[in-house]
């Protein structure tokens, strides 16, 4: 077990429970953030400015409604002084969502593990417009599993096998599966390609690809550049037939190939086979971001297939197939 993983383990329980299938969230005052000689409210509002929403419950309220608490669940008063080390838990508070989407299909549940088939367009973890249709909460509201936890993440986009972990104490040797690459990770894709293209375009045929990919805080896209490959990728072209490719591959009209691919990614980069496959001109058919960030009209023809691997907890070997199929 790593040293975050302990520290994780170590950690204790949030002073405030779920709500809607979220934890609370826990800001510990930081010695840069400036706020030694700040009052609460103030160093809550500097740090999360979206708190002094007018849509959004008054902060003054909330202190008075003892919803702001430290780390051992008293409650802090706005007016209380605060500085680094201190910890201050809070509920975030929602705006209105569209949660109208199917449920997640469970493909897997027993004690230590929860496997599921995640629709297109279904976020993995809560993250801007999408907390309470995002799988993770979902999840936790429709079994009950406070604990549950991503295993892995597959992208906003992207469908298909997913898994979380039940038991807190075994969530780091899970974890650690996918860390070191030791499950055999198993995608389809649908790529568009028209000009030159740097993958193979005949059935049966195989290939390796291997990049640097570096992804910058802020920016959406993962970038291909030059050095040690960090990604790598096997792939395998199972079928290929004659298509027009849209306007955001090879312009209207534009006479090209649909290629359906099966591949193994060894790595897991942020967007690794969406950039990888993009880069040499075989970009995945209904991406909204590679080669070019575009508006998003159909589902992006990329699922994650099946997951296998032998479990460090039961010893029992496992794989998850997922019961869709490409856009």
């Amino acid at each position: 077990m790593g040293r975050a993983a302990r520290r994780r383990a170590r950690r204790a329980a949030p002073p405030l429970p779920q709500r809607d299938g979220l934890d609370p969230v826990r800001w510990k005052v930081g010695p840069t953030d400036g706020a030694d000689a700040s009052h609460a409210l103030d160093a809550l509002a500097a740090r999360f400015p979206a708190l002094l929403d007018p849509a959004a419950t008054a902060l003054a309220s909330r202190f008075d409604a003892g919803d702001v608490v430290g780390a051992d669940g008293r409650a802090w008063s706005a007016s209380d002084p605060v500085g680094p080390g201190d910890e201050l838990w809070f509920h975030r508070e929602l705006r209105d969502e569209n949660v109208d989407g199917p449920d997640p299909r469970i493909l897997l549940h027993d004690d230590h593990l929860l496997v599921v088939d995640k629709p297109h367009d279904m976020a993995t973890m809560p993250r801007g417009a999408h907390v309470l249709a995002s799988a993770l909460v979902c999840l936790r509201r429709a079994t009950g599993i406070e604990t549950l936890a991503p295993l892995h993440r597959l992208d906003r986009r992207t469908a298909g096998v997913l898994a979380f972990g039940v038991v807190p104490a075994e969530r780091a040797a899970y974890q650690g599966l996918f860390a070191r690459g030791e499950v055999r990770k198993t995608y389809l894709a649908r790529v568009e390609a028209s000009g030159t293209v740097q993958i193979p375009r005949g059935a049966g045929e195989r290939f390796t690809m291997r990049d640097r990919l570096e992804k910058t805080h802020g920016q959406l896209q993962t970038r291909v550049v030059p050095g040690e490959p960090n990604a790598l990728t096997e792939g395998e072209v199972l079928r290929a037939a004659d298509a027009e490719v849209g306007p955001a591959v090879g312009g209207a009209g534009a006479r090209g190939e649909s290629l359906v691919l099966r591949l193994h990614p060894r790595t897991g980069r942020t967007h690794q086979l969406r950039a990888q496959l993009a880069h040499r001109g075989a970009p995945i058919a209904g991406d909204d971001l590679y080669p070019h960030a575009v508006p998003a009209t159909e589902p992006l023809a990329l699922l994650s297939q099946e997951l296998a691997f032998t479990d460090p907890v039961t010893g029992r070997d496992r794989a998850v197939r997922s019961e869709q199929e490409l856009p």
